[in-house]
């Protein structure tokens, strides 16, 4: 799971900017480890506020700039394991992908591909037995928790009637 972006180093001392991508408030405190899409395991050694919506982040055996400056751009990432725990209604997007959309007849309507996340909304993307990719707001209106392999898609008209 996608945590986080290393940006470009901060000051002399092995310090780096991340653009955080996780909801969840202590994914880069002291002694948190994550991997960089490079293959390195990397441990937080401290963490600071970068201006509005980032981190400056100290990595342990990350001493200088230059080495700060081989981090620049490296995808961090943590096992499924080391998420946090969901609330009641909450899924990980990557364990939707893969589930079967119904309808709440049964009538099998694809197959969950992707998940789009958005800032007001999110949808889940659904291709169909035709090959079309239908894009599904992701709310309780239309979308039931997922169950067996398969997730309920109450579907207003003109969605899936191609």
């Amino acid at each position: 799971m996608t945590v986080g972006r290393i940006g470009r180093p901060h000051g002399l001392r092995g310090e780096v900017t991340v653009l955080p991508d996780s909801d969840d408030p202590d994914r880069f405190a002291a002694g948190s480890t994550m991997l960089t899409d490079r293959g390195r395991t990397l441990v937080v050694a401290a963490t600071s506020r970068y201006r509005d919506r980032g981190l400056i982040v100290r990595f342990e055996g990350v001493g200088d700039r230059d080495q700060a400056e081989a981090l620049r751009g490296s995808i961090l990432t943590v096992g499924a394991d080391d998420r946090r725990l969901l609330d009641e209604g909450e899924f990980w997007p990557d364990d939707l992908v893969g589930l079967t959309a119904v309808s709440p007849e049964g009538r099998v309507l694809g197959v969950v591909t992707a998940v789009e996340l958005g800032v007001g909304q999110h949808r889940i993307v659904v291709a169909t037995p035709d090959g079309e990719d239908v894009l599904v707001p992701f709310v309780d209106d239309l979308v039931g928790d997922p169950e067996d392999g398969r997730i309920e898609i109450h579907r207003p008209a003109g969605l899936f009637d191609h």
